[in-house]
């Protein structure tokens, strides 16, 4: 399972440093890993990694791709408490969505 979160577009960007700050707070080890094929963010002692679109540093836009039995509980609430910390939101088919 998977959710995309994104700033609303009235909102400036996010660094990278700035989300992974956010993750911390809400009690996740998190650490940013730069690849080739993309931004990534591990979680340590969870499955569940956290696929980040950046510019620069930059960062609107996100898919986090839980692991089996972490799409609910305390790691999927940490998680989406960091990303509506930063004022992010959900987005799916029918549109953006507030994550808490």
């Amino acid at each position: 399972m998977e959710t995309q979160v994104t700033l609303p577009d009235s909102q400036p960007p996010n660094t990278i440093c700035e989300v992974v700050a956010a993750l911390r707070k809400s009690k996740l080890n998190a650490t940013h890993l730069a690849k080739n094929w993309g931004d990534w963010i591990h979680l340590e002692d969870h499955k569940t990694v956290i696929s980040i679109e950046s510019m620069r540093g930059l960062t609107s836009s996100a898919t986090i791709e839980y692991a089996d039995g972490e799409e609910t509980g305390k790691t999927r609430d940490a998680i989406i408490k960091a990303f509506s910390s930063l004022g992010w939101e959900g987005i799916d088919e029918d549109g953006p969505y507030p994550l808490y």
